[in-house]
């Protein structure tokens, strides 16, 4: 088993792009509640995962290898 990072530079760098990631998320959520005025926090939540899978620019992904699965539900 491999050791966890302890260098406080990379878990600093690690930490921001999560806050980043989820700062992102936050202001899409908004943007879709501002767009979809009358939509239930479910359906704002499906149209997030949505445009998450497909946003612009990133169709298939945001780098080369195999997609990730991680926000795909299991049923």
């Amino acid at each position: 088993m491999k050791e966890p990072i302890r260098d406080p530079k990379v878990m600093s760098r690690m930490k921001m792009a999560f806050d980043l990631y989820e700062t992102a998320e936050a202001i899409m959520r908004q943007n879709l509640r501002r767009r979809f005025p009358d939509a239930q926090e479910a359906e704002i939540e499906r149209l997030l995962v949505s445009w998450l899978r497909r946003r612009p620019g990133a169709e298939h992904g945001d780098g080369p290898g195999r997609p990730s699965r991680r926000l795909e539900r299991s049923e």
